[in-house]
């Protein structure tokens, strides 16, 4: 049971986009039109080359700002800005969720490959803020992008992350590689899970995972 699993966890960390909301809020359409545009404009390729750079990127580098600061030299605010200036009101407020996770025994935090500033809006828009210890963006991992170990390693060190009492809830599969080999609890939070030796739980529903540890 995820409840005698988790029992030990005083240290919870959440990733944000299609973790602390579902997929079907398709914040994502929104962002990722902003990425291509801007990739357009920095690299001054065609929409198509683009939006092919901005897949690639996030494959190869974990997110395209990795990419774009890696094969570009582009500065990371200004980016940061203009692809998370989008619309909230897609976004639902999830009071049940918001009771679990106040629910949970220790330290709560998030953890994004995007900005703080996004994240706080999200929160917001889900209901959300006001629940959690810090939040933490790539701008506090000196903009290194999860799965990287070392962008794990500086933020949970600023946060004082232990991994045998910590969980890390993620809808990115490859992102909870290194939480797992930190001795953390992992927990894939997608429609579908993947079976992968790293992943110690998979849920299509955080509010009714949480509900059974609280």
């Amino acid at each position: 049971m995820p409840r005698d699993s988790l029992s030990h966890v005083r240290h919870w960390v959440f990733d944000l986009d299609n973790t602390l909301y579902p997929p079907s809020a398709r914040l994502f359409d929104q962002i990722e039109v902003r990425m291509t545009a801007f990739v357009m404009e920095a690299v001054g390729v065609t929409e198509a080359e683009a939006d092919r750079l901005r897949r690639d990127y996030w494959r190869d580098y974990g997110t395209t700002l990795a990419g774009l600061m890696r094969e570009h030299g582009v500065d990371p605010a200004p980016y940061l800005t203009v692809v998370h200036d989008i619309d909230f009101s897609g976004l639902e407020r999830d009071a049940a969720l918001a009771d679990h996770i106040r629910a949970l025994p220790g330290r709560k935090i998030v953890y994004t490959n995007g900005c703080a500033p996004y994240a706080m809006n999200v929160l917001a828009a889900r209901g959300l803020d006001g629940l959690f210890d810090a939040v933490y963006g790539v701008e506090h991992a000196d903009f290194l992008p999860k799965p990287e170990r070392a962008a794990f390693d500086t933020v949970f060190a600023k946060d004082g992350v232990a991994g045998e009492t910590a969980a890390m809830f993620e809808d990115d599969p490859r992102n909870l590689v290194v939480p797992h080999a930190l001795g953390m609890r992992t927990v894939h939070v997608a429609e579908a899970g993947t079976g992968e030796a790293h992943i110690h739980h998979h849920t299509d529903d955080l509010t009714r995972f949480l509900a059974q540890l609280v």
